[in-house]
């Protein structure tokens, strides 16, 4: 224990994750009495449990972060893991090789094939490398460990020397989970800060933006003279009235710095505010997202930038397309089965056409054809309807005529009985002490 915490101060480690360390280390060798806390329980020996057949899945895992940092190659793992199994006389079941795959969830096709194996009752041990091979995060750890008990499976650790067989072995895989997560978690803190530090120096780390570039190794960011001169024109030329397109269509004629552009290039350079100085830390993240004001030299001064914005912000909405798609939203594509999108042209002889191309499969249908085809269509549902109405037309005219005569005959027999009933009514009034001789009541 005394050596244990001597090495502690080399290590670099807080009080609390010294005291962590300790446990650990002290839980590893077998001390269960300790001074701060006694655990209480029944110990369970691996002596009184049931001998049984081990047959172990083995689980070597490498990301390609992980195999050009540390070399840790799946052949290497899958030799060590045979090893072990050889020297402890486990049988092996399968191989789950999981190449190019990161640990932060569970959704890895190997490791599922492995899971439901063990719910098979395949196998009854999953051995890894490194715990850190199976998960890397707490909340995944904590519902692997519960499948392996309602499964009755262990789980050990080459590297480590972890195995969940006891309760030893599950206090010391929860520790150093706990201790891994806290260490990224601590990484992830210290990259955002530095990030927020370079970006409040100007420092920007990849390809820089259109009108910068980089002198030597310093990562600060200093005006291009040939590129800057290009961005102050798209600028100046969307100012004066010039479209996102027409502005890509006249740089792709005059091969502006041997290059292609896009509508999409030019509407980020017109967006970017890096031009007016100023560094957007987060974009993605908008609730969270930091501007950092003159932290780069400027091309295009604030008041050119503010009345871009808002230029784009009018041309958005008030867009209207040039072209009537009558079709829109209602072609799909014949072998993708995706919503056709409308397009335009204009010949060499100066007529119109339109056509709907899909965006998947590249296939585009004018729309005359269309229109011929749908006219076809018509012509011939339009034909069957008169057909219809030639052939059926006798036949139902004969059911008519026969129902106005039977509904007539109807009509008649109850005037007829109408009229009955009115004379014997006047016959009534008439003798009315016959009614009384004669009447039921």
């Amino acid at each position: 224990m005394h050596d244990a915490s001597a090495k502690l101060g080399t290590i670099g480690l807080n009080s609390i994750e010294k005291y962590l360390f300790l446990v650990i280390v002290l839980i590893h060798k077998g001390i269960h009495s300790l001074v701060f806390f006694r655990i209480k329980g029944r110990k369970e020996s691996d002596n009184l449990k049931e001998e049984t057949e081990i047959i172990c899945g083995l689980y070597p895992r490498v990301s390609t972060e992980d195999q050009s940092r540390f070399g840790h190659s799946l052949d290497e793992q899958e030799d060590r893991l045979r090893k072990l199994c050889e020297f402890k006389g486990y049988k092996i079941y399968k191989v789950y090789r999981e190449e190019g795959v990161s640990a932060k969830n569970t959704n890895r096709p190997k490791f599922k094939e492995m899971i439901q194996d063990m719910k098979d009752g395949k196998i009854n041990k999953i051995i890894v490398y490194k715990l850190d091979r199976l998960t890397r995060s707490i909340k995944d750890l904590e519902t692997i460990c519960t499948l392996l008990e309602d499964y009755h499976c262990d789980l050990e650790s080459v590297a480590e020397e972890i195995n969940t067989g006891n309760a030893n072995g599950k206090f010391f895989i929860r520790m150093l989970t706990i201790l891994a997560q806290l260490e990224i978690e601590r990484t992830s803190e210290r990259t955002k800060f530095g990030l927020v530090g370079a970006a409040k120096k100007g420092h920007i780390s990849g390809k820089p933006a259109l009108g910068y570039t980089k002198k030597g190794k310093s990562k600060k960011l200093v005006i291009d003279d040939l590129e800057s001169e290009v961005v102050k024109r798209i600028f100046n030329m969307y100012l004066e009235g010039s479209s996102v397109c027409y502005i890509c269509e006249k740089f792709n004629e005059e091969n502006v710095l041997n290059r292609h552009w896009a509508t999409t290039t030019v509407d980020k350079i017109l967006s970017n505010k890096i031009y007016i100085g100023n560094i957007e830390h987060g974009k993605r993240d908008k609730k969270n997202a930091q501007i950092f004001e003159n932290v780069v030299p400027t091309i295009i001064d604030k008041t050119t930038f503010e009345c871009v914005q808002k230029r784009k912000e009018k041309n958005l909405k008030n867009f209207k397309r040039k072209r009537t798609y009558i079709f829109m939203q209602k072609i799909l594509c014949p072998k993708c089965h995706k919503i056709m999108g409308g397009e335009s042209s204009t010949s060499g002889t100066g007529d119109k056409h339109i056509y709907y191309k899909c965006n998947c499969c590249k296939k585009r249908i004018s729309e005359k054809r269309i229109e011929k085809e749908l006219l076809k269509f018509l012509n011939d549902m339009l034909d069957f309807f008169l057909i219809v109405d030639n052939s059926f037309k006798p036949s139902m005219c004969r059911d008519i005529e026969q129902e106005i005569t039977k509904y007539e005959k109807m009509k008649d027999e109850l005037n007829d009985k109408v009229a009955r009933i009115k004379k014997n009514l006047w016959m009534a009034k008439l003798q009315p002490k016959f009614l009384k001789k004669n009447s039921i009541i």
